[in-house]
């Protein structure tokens, strides 16, 4: 089975470290964030995954090259441009085909007490992507119908609404928090042409643009335990919250 981690990004909201190491090798109980992502993943049945890699890019390819994980481990390497993610899904798309099933997609700071096995056993025969998503406060949620179908997204802090249905109303919906963590069909490399999507882009844009006519579901996480490290003020609250997941077992 395969998984893509996304570890290019900035890690802006991490500096000073992110200054001068990239936020995949952020240290978090004594080992970094790439590594507790990466072993998660190897104990979940995953053998193969792609890093994806743009700030400090030899660092991660220099880690990588000493760990012993146990993993079959490709570089998709965005040095000359930041892709997002959902370009970053497409640069990868030769190391990841061809792929016999869904592949997981992962970003690099997320940990949590997730069964990425339940998230393969909710991913539906047609789902072209099954999104993780669980009831936590944050801003900004996606939105879904009553068989958990993707349908829009929402901010409610100024109460906009982005969806392919115009006159969605998003107190109509079933309204969760992203964690970001997906799995996407094979697939989709196709859709993102169909759809005009190409290049740098967030893959958001591409759900939101394709799910009135593409099959594109959310996986409800029930007592989902999740740290966010790319978005803490203080890594040591972070650490405080990931030493209590990882304790945990996962």
């Amino acid at each position: 089975m395969k998984a893509l981690v996304f570890a290019a990004g900035l890690g802006t909201r991490l500096r000073p470290i992110t200054d001068t190491i990239p936020k995949a090798l952020v240290p978090v109980c004594g080992q970094p964030l790439l590594y507790h992502v990466l072993n998660k993943l190897k104990r979940a049945g995953y053998d193969e995954a792609v890093v994806n890699v743009h700030h400090f890019p030899q660092l991660i390819k220099d880690y990588l090259a000493g760990s012993e994980l146990g993993m079959d481990i490709a570089v998709s390497d965005e040095s000359a441009c930041l892709l997002e993610t959902g370009g970053g899904v497409l640069n990868a798309k030769d190391l990841i085909l061809p792929c016999a099933g869904p592949f997981l997609v992962h970003n690099v700071d997320i940990i949590s007490n997730l069964d990425l096995c339940w998230l393969r056993e909710q991913s539906r025969p047609d789902a072209l992507a099954t999104l993780v998503v669980s009831e936590r406060p944050t801003r900004r949620n996606l939105l879904f119908d009553s068989e958990m179908r993707l349908v829009g997204w929402t901010d409610k802090a100024t109460g906009e609404v982005r969806s392919p249905y115009p006159d969605l109303k998003s107190e109509n919906c079933r309204s969760y928090a992203f964690a970001g963590i997906h799995n996407l069909s094979p697939r989709i490399f196709d859709a993102f042409g169909r759809y005009g999507f190409s290049g740098r882009f967030p893959i958001m844009d591409f759900y939101l643009k394709a799910c009135r006519e593409e099959p594109i579901y959310g996986a409800l996480a029930e007592d989902l335990k999740l740290v966010d490290v790319g978005k803490f003020d203080t890594l040591a609250e972070a650490e405080r919250q990931a030493a209590e997941i990882l304790s945990s077992g996962e």
